[in-house]
């Protein structure tokens, strides 16, 4: 692959971890180089707004994984590209030849490459999300002119994420709760397992204080400085593990700086996992109470609601969603897929009685599309949704 900067690459100093070697770093800057380049040789540059890298790299928090011979990158690597041209003729016309870049920079650095085609014109229509704002607030640009993200301005006011965004990321850091859940139960438990479970409960433990902070309205791109803003929160009556969710999001800020592999046995992490899915449903139960303005005492209360749980979202658009994604079997449901999620997760992690129960299991399968009976099904019929609607 060319390897040369392109005319109008921009060079400017940035660190892309806290502390990482200088070979590191080097490494890091060599594949944003390359990146840069790969795409510039497949698509015209006028099309290219600007090639951003997300993620903790690009916000200058990116993991370090240390070995006895070098600093390791850990994190995947996050590039978008913000282009001004049709998304459809873009996407179609792109697609194969970035994913290829995306295999062979993946190959070479040997953690995980993504390269996401963005709209530069729907970037700047867009209501502001978590992801937006973290993009937008911080990022490494490596191909192009920072003044197109001008427009952009509003996804940089951390205090207009929807408390949506909140639930978001608590269901998909419950989601890996889940999971980590179901591998436990393995009868062979191997040290992948192990080392994925051990990642999953840092990212709860972190995703816990930040859920909160989005819930007051002080949410930041740093991990950091989130800790600092957490720590300086004023404790919620209602959640009693206030403090400890505060010294969870120092483990979570410290692994996501210094990540490890995980080999602890399956007992100790048991045990955490017990105890982070006891705080995980006060804190769920009290962000939708103040989210959809109504209480719930149990999660089955909650999951069997009939309420709209993705309120947010446009019913007509919803219909065309649902029949693209499960064809006849999503005809006439005007509700976001993602609803499903909302109703089946807190099931499948807080009632363990779900599989005996004829009505929670009939529920749980109607809302998966499912006629699966034990537990590691369900889950499998939940992760097949989730993976598209996360």
């Amino acid at each position: 692959m060319e390897t040369a900067r392109p005319a109008q690459l921009q060079r400017m100093k940035h660190r892309f971890t806290i502390d990482g070697s200088d070979q590191l770093e080097e490494f890091l800057e060599r594949l944003c180089s390359k990146a840069a380049s790969g795409v510039a040789a497949i698509m015209p540059p006028e099309k290219i707004a600007a090639i951003l890298l997300g993620g903790g790299y690009g916000r200058g928090e990116g993991g370090v994984l240390k070995s006895d011979h070098a600093d390791q990158p850990y994190n995947d690597l996050e590039f978008y590209i913000l282009h001004t041209g049709n998304s459809l003729l873009i996407e179609r016309r792109a697609r194969e030849a970035v994913h290829s870049i995306s295999e062979q920079l993946t190959k070479e650095a040997g953690i995980e490459v993504e390269f996401k085609l963005l709209s530069l014109s729907k970037l700047e229509r867009s209501p502001v999300t978590m992801f937006y704002y973290d993009l937008i607030s911080a990022h490494y640009s490596v191909f192009g002119d920072q003044s197109c993200l001008r427009s952009c301005d509003h996804h940089r006011a951390a205090h207009r994420i929807p408390l949506h965004e909140g639930t978001r990321l608590l269901m998909n850091r419950c989601s890996g709760l889940l999971y980590s859940e179901e591998k436990l139960l393995h009868e062979k438990f191997t040290r992948e397992d192990a080392d994925f479970v051990g990642r999953n409960l840092a990212k709860a433990k972190l995703a816990f204080g930040d859920v909160l902070l989005v819930a007051n309205g002080v949410y930041h791109w740093s991990c950091r400085e989130r800790h600092k803003r957490l720590a300086g929160l004023e404790p919620e009556p209602s959640i009693p593990s206030f403090r400890q969710l505060v010294e969870w999001h120092r483990e979570g800020v410290d692994f996501k700086l210094h990540p490890s592999r995980s080999a602890a046995r399956r007992f100790a992490l048991n045990e955490e996992l017990t105890e982070l899915k006891k705080a995980g449903l006060t804190l769920w139960l009290w962000l939708e109470e103040r989210r959809l303005k109504k209480r719930y005492a149990a999660p089955a209360e909650y999951a069997l609601d009939p309420i709209d749980k993705c309120p947010e979202t446009n019913k007509w658009k919803n219909h065309l969603i649902n029949l693209h994604r499960f064809g006849s079997s999503g005809l006439g449901c005007a509700t976001y897929p993602r609803e499903r999620l909302l109703n089946t997760l807190p099931l499948l992690l807080w009632v363990p009685e779900i599989t005996r129960k004829i009505d929670l299991l009939k529920f749980g399968q109607k809302q998966l599309f499912t006629s699966s009976r034990d537990f590691p099904s369900l889950v499998q019929a939940y992760q097949s949704i989730w993976r598209n609607f996360n």
